[in-house]
């Protein structure tokens, strides 16, 4: 019979739980940052609140998706 009590849950040892935390830590950082930048570039390219002309850069959408859908079809 194979003696359990020293086992974690996840069945890593100390070390190979410090490595996969040392991992994961590093990827959710590096995942975080870029999503910060990413943010940062969505509100210099547009802010999300509309000013007071509201959305102005959406005025033609209309006319391009209308020139453009019969060519999708």
């Amino acid at each position: 019979m194979v003696d359990h009590s020293d086992s974690s849950l996840s069945g890593l040892t100390e070390n190979e739980a410090r490595e996969f935390h040392r991992i994961f830590m590093t990827s959710f950082v590096g995942f975080t940052v870029v999503a910060i930048v990413a943010h940062f570039l969505a509100w210099q390219w547009r802010s999300w609140f509309p000013g007071v002309d509201g959305y102005s850069m959406l005025d033609g959408a209309k006319d391009v998706v209308t020139y453009l859908l019969p060519y999708t079809v």
